[in-house]
C-alpha cells in the first residue's frame, strides 16, 4: 500500500519553514558580525540579537529555533573562525530560543522573564570567560572595579553617619558583581520583551500578554 504523496498545502509549510529558518538564521549571523565588527550601535544590536531566534522558534517550533541556531553558529563558524562564531549563542542565541520557547508554549512572562534573566546572566559569565582566554586578560577584573565602585558609592553615606572608614572586603566585592549582573540581564530581558510585544504581532506572531503591572509601561507602543 503506498503512501498517499503530501498536499500542496503541506508542502508550503515546510518550504517556508526552511526559508524562514535560512533567513532569520542569516539574519542573526549579520546582527552579531556588525555587533563585533562596527564602532556604533551596540545598544541597539544586542537589543535586536535574540530576536531572529526567538521569532523563528514562535513561528515554527522548537525544532526550526535549534536549526536557526545551529546554522548561524555555522555561518559565523566559517565567517569568524571556530571559536568567535559560538559565541553568538552566550547569551543572545540562548536567550532567544528560550523566548521563543515560552511564548511559543503561550507561558507568562513571569516565567519566561525570571528564567531568562539568569540564561542572559549564565551566558553572560561564559562569553566574559572565552574573551579573557582570546584577550590574554581577565576581564571579570572590570566587573569587580564597576562593583568596587557601587559599593564605594553605597558605603559613603554610612561613613559619613558612623564616621568610620568603611572598605569592602572581597566577598562583598564578588557579590556585588554578581548582582550588577543579574541586575543587567533583568533589565535587559525585560526590555526584549517589551520589544517583542510591539514587533511581534505586526509580523502575525503574537507574543504573551504581560502582567497587568507591566501594562501602562508597554502601552507607550512608539510604533
Amino acid at each position: 500500500m503506498t503512501s498517499s504523496p503530501p498536499s500542496l498545502r503541506s508542502l508550503r509549510s515546510e518550504a517556508r519553514r526552511i526559508t524562514d529558518t535560512a533567513y532569520l538564521a542569516a539574519a542573526t549571523g549579520l546582527l552579531f558580525i556588525a555587533l563585533y565588527y562596527l564602532p556604533v550601535g551596540g545598544p541597539l544590536l544586542r537589543l535586536a540579537l535574540p530576536l531572529p531566534l526567538a521569532l523563528l522558534q514562535l513561528r515554527h517550533g522548537r525544532r526550526s529555533g535549534l536549526m536557526g541556531a545551529a546554522v548561524a553558529v555555522l555561518l559565523l563558524s566559517v565567517l569568524m573562525g571556530p571559536i568567535r562564531g559560538p559565541l553568538v549563542l552566550f547569551p543572545y542565541g540562548c536567550l532567544g530560543i528560550w523566548l521563543g520557547w515560552c511564548w511559543n508554549r503561550g507561558l507568562g512572562w513571569g516565567v519566561s522573564w525570571s528564567v531568562g534573566s539568569l540564561v542572559g546572566s549564565l551566558g553572560f559569565v561564559v562569553r566574559i570567560a572565552v574573551l579573557s582566554l582570546l584577550l590574554g586578560n581577565n576581564l571579570w577584573v572590570v566587573i569587580t572595579n564597576a562593583a568596587v565602585q557601587m559599593l564605594d558609592w553605597l558605603l559613603t553615606p554610612l561613613e559619613t553617619v558612623l564616621g568610620l572608614a568603611l572598605a569592602p572586603t572581597v566577598p562583598q566585592v564578588q557579590a556585588m558583581a554578581v548582582v550588577l549582573i543579574l541586575l543587567q540581564n533583568t533589565v535587559y530581558t525585560l526590555t526584549l520583551h517589551i520589544v517583542s510585544y510591539w514587533i511581534f504581532p505586526r509580523l502575525h506572531s503574537a507574543v504573551s500578554d504581560p502582567p497587568d503591572l507591566l501594562r501602562p509601561l508597554v502601552a507607550l507602543d512608539p510604533l
